[in-house]
């Protein structure tokens, strides 16, 4: 799996070849097919790993009692710290890879943990229209009783931190002469204020 992370930092999972692990093993092809069947469920596998990952340092962050803010901060450091592994699971879809059922439930920690912080932030606040339409449309809360300020809350912190991370990763601000971090900060700060 090392191998196949070095790989996938060089070329991108798209990329990913059991072959040529092999090679740099000293195995022969065949002999790696013993470990993984096929490059999908090496892929699979790291998947898992990459999520099992990021949900364990949002369960660690919140174990200490971080709150929206300490599990941004969480997020953006374990993203920063192994960038191949953030896009495996948040950047382009590997072509012809077909995700098993098992990593939508390691998906769904990582979205409880976020509900949990948001649902304790602003338990009676009013809704706006698009949270008050996700009461009944909360499929991707997997049964999670937040209100539907709270539910559009952690869809907002997701999908903008998410945006703010990938630019950043992708190498998108480099020329641009601000500091991401505090651009990440901001874009925290509006969230936890509520406007999105």
């Amino acid at each position: 799996m090392e191998h196949a992370w070095e790989q996938i930092a060089t070329a991108g999972a798209s990329a990913l070849s059991l072959n040529a692990i092999a090679k740099q093993m000293g195995m022969s092809g065949p002999a790696l097919y013993r470990y993984f069947a096929s490059r999908d469920e090496l892929i699979t596998e790291l998947i898992r790993e990459a999520y099992r990952s990021l949900a364990e340092a949002l369960r660690a962050a919140s174990a200490t009692g971080a709150d929206l803010a300490g599990l941004a901060d969480a997020l953006r450091g374990w993203a920063l710290e192994d960038p191949q592994r953030y896009f495996l699971i948040y950047g382009t879809p590997v072509p012809g890879y077909h995700a098993p059922e098992d990593i939508t439930g390691i998906a769904s920690e990582i979205m409880r943990t976020l509900l949990d912080a948001c649902a304790a932030l602003a338990p009676d606040a009013a809704a706006a229209p698009f949270g008050v339409y996700l009461e009944d449309h909360r499929d991707w809360a997997d049964g999670h009783p937040a209100p539907p300020a709270a539910l559009h809350r952690a869809l907002t912190f997701w999908t903008r931190l998410h945006g703010v991370l990938s630019l950043e990763l992708a190498g998108h601000f480099t020329n641009m002469g601000f500091d991401p971090a505090l651009f990440f900060a901001a874009e925290l700060d509006e969230v936890l204020a509520g406007r999105a």
